[in-house]
């Protein structure tokens, strides 16, 4: 082979190596999305009286979150609200769907 042909192919290698690196970091990124969760399954942050993962009450609870693919919070499909309503998920915690009592 040739100096140019190990050259090209060393750096199309590299340019394929560096290409995965990336997209493998992006897909790992991860925000707290609050109201996504079913009771039970959140990641943490359930509110006053509880501990942490795995505590929020009620489905949805808009005090608790869970990790989910960056980006992908806010366009969540989620069931509608008893009323109606859309339900969506949010950055920050929800007064909505909290334990009664």
């Amino acid at each position: 082979m040739s100096v140019s042909i190990k050259t090209v192919t060393l750096a199309g290698a590299m340019a394929a190596a560096l290409a995965s690196h990336a997209t493998t970091a992006s897909a790992m990124e991860k925000e707290k999305c609050f109201g996504v969760a079913l009771a039970g399954q959140n990641d943490c942050a359930a509110g006053a009286g509880t501990t942490c993962a795995g505590t929020s009450k009620v489905d949805y609870q808009g005090n608790a979150w869970k990790l989910v693919d960056a980006g992908t919070c806010a366009t969540m499909e989620l069931p509608a609200m008893a009323d109606g309503k859309a339900r969506m998920g949010a950055l920050e915690a929800l007064d909505r769907d909290l334990p009664q009592g």
